[in-house]
């Protein structure tokens, strides 16, 4: 069973953790500000730089809540210190990202482009504009890990990547199962 929740969180200098009676967490550091409700049932303690959350009771419920919660303050500390960022890439022919204003423009094979307006806190960039690349590399960042990531597999599934060319939108570094596409016509001519 895993022991996450016992790992006390290093908070750093530059960052302010405080929470009031109903458990609301408030985490403010150089990035911004982010706030989570903890479950009452857990009691939070910071001495000494480290934050250390207890669970009441070995219950099975509490056991859960107590790394969940853990790892959710755990992600707030590392959001204002030093943000999160996911990259996806664009591969096929003519397929292609710009970036107007705030909101980005994508272009992969629909009869017209699709608009994608990131939500406050967010931050959508194209990485590597060359004639090589031709803008498909696609960056979104943010303090909130769990937004930047439902941003990122929303573009993501403007265009999915098909498994026969691997044509579509994707993380950066994931692999795509590729299938074999139709065997061709086996043996001579029918009679």
């Amino acid at each position: 069973m895993s022991r996450i929740g016992r790992a006390p969180i290093a908070v750093p200098p530059k960052v302010q953790v405080s929470w009031n009676e109903d458990n609301l967490v408030t985490v403010k550091g150089p990035k911004g500000e982010l706030s989570y409700k903890v479950d009452s049932a857990l009691q939070l303690k910071l001495e000494d730089g480290q934050l250390t959350i207890n669970r009441p009771s070995e219950s099975k419920e509490h056991k859960a809540k107590h790394g969940l919660y853990r790892t959710l303050v755990n992600n707030m500390v590392v959001g204002v210190t030093s943000g999160y960022t996911k990259q996806l890439e664009i591969h096929g022919v003519g397929y292609r990202a710009s970036k107007v204003g705030d909101s980005l423009i994508i272009l992969v094979g629909y009869s017209h482009p699709v608009e994608v307006q990131p939500p406050t806190g967010i931050t959508l960039n194209i990485d590597g504009v060359d004639a090589a690349t031709k803008a498909t590399k696609v960056s979104v960042s943010g303090i909130d890990k769990q937004l930047v990531g439902e941003v990122a597999a929303s573009i993501r599934r403007i265009r999915k990547p098909e498994p026969y060319k691997g044509k579509g939108i994707r993380y950066a570094g994931e692999k795509i199962r590729r299938k074999a596409g139709k065997a061709g016509k086996v043996g001579g001519k029918k009679k």
